[in-house]
């Protein structure tokens, strides 16, 4: 079977958001449908992966709401279900921020053919910020772009303070991308407030270039937050891979969940190193107290919470210290 994977976010004041995640519930549940959605009352921001076939009537109830009709979705295809399983709720936060933000001072919308030619005229007045952590940056990012050195992207307000002493925010072009657009359309604001007239934004992330553009002027693959993890931009060209085993440095872009599970950090790792360290990311992960049964795979998929019964059976297994 084929499935559609969808992300998409909407900006839209809804009155009664308990009432409208029931809704939702009762639509969904009917569809062979998993994935995230989050509501509240500024909006939405969903990814979620829906049977092909029943997209169409996904698609014919959702725009066949007023507020949602001229919401973009971006769509890529998969042969599984992208989700482990169906989670709607109520959400203070669309996307992780801490400050608060003024949707109406966001930057300035580029198309990808827009984002191409300003990556193509751009000089040393350009500052290209990816915003996006990481882990996402390290299997694939724009040529050129810049990726604040945060630990979480709440610290975002004070890296706008530092940019400023940095650039001159009246001479500085400053492009900001992400995954599908949502986090630029709350972290541009922030940047503004720091006296940067020239903002820009990829309108609907990487995402949306990807299905568009494809590989022009970017380098590498990218990182979802499903079961996929890591996937082309574009299906219709091959990607190259620029991240590398943490073990033994090979090319590659698998990630894997440390096996230890007090650890469970991401990291990259060729399938010969994982099985050599049993899915751990280093050598003291081996011995620690709670480690799950490793698998190897071609296409790991990020860890899922164990069941309860699963977690008395790895205790009863564990030596006693």
């Amino acid at each position: 079977m084929d499935y559609s994977v969808l992300a998409f976010y909407v900006f839209k004041e809804i009155d009664k958001p308990h009432r409208e995640i029931e809704r939702w519930k009762r639509f969904l549940v009917e569809k062979d449908a998993l994935g995230r959605i989050y509501i509240n009352e500024k909006g939405i921001n969903a990814q979620m992966s829906i049977l092909e076939k029943e997209a169409s009537d996904f698609y014919e109830w959702f725009w066949g709401d007023e507020r949602y009709k001229k919401t973009e979705i971006k769509v890529h295809r998969s042969p599984e279900q992208a989700f482990p399983k169906l989670t709607i709720k109520y959400r203070l936060q669309l996307a992780a921020m801490d400050s608060d933000y003024d949707l109406s001072r966001a930057g300035k919308h580029l198309s990808s053919d827009e984002w191409e030619k300003m990556l193509e005229q751009r000089d040393e007045n350009t500052v290209i910020l990816d915003v996006r952590n990481d882990y996402e940056w390290e299997v694939g990012h724009f040529q050129g772009a810049e990726k604040p050195q945060l630990k979480t992207f709440r610290e975002f307000p004070k890296y706008a303070e530092e940019l400023k002493k940095k650039h001159d925010p009246k001479k500085t072009k400053v492009l900001m991308y992400c995954t599908g657009g949502i986090r630029c359309e709350l972290y541009s604001s922030l940047v503004k407030d720091q006296g940067f007239e020239e903002v820009y934004q990829l309108e609907g992330g990487i995402i949306k270039y990807g299905l568009e553009k494809g590989n022009k002027h970017w380098r590498g693959n990218l990182f979802v937050f499903d079961d996929r993890l890591v996937v082309p931009i574009s299906d219709k060209e091959k990607s190259e891979v620029i991240s590398h085993c943490c073990h033994c440095d090979a090319t590659v872009d698998t990630y894997y969940n440390c096996a230890n599970m007090d650890c469970n950090q991401l990291f990259i790792s060729c399938k010969s190193c994982a099985e050599k360290i049993k899915g751990c990311c280093r050598e003291s992960c081996v011995d620690a107290p709670r480690v799950r049964p490793f698998q190897a795979s071609n296409h790991p998929k990020p860890f899922r919470k164990l069941r309860f019964e699963e977690k008395v059976k790895l205790h009863k297994n564990q030596p006693n210290p």
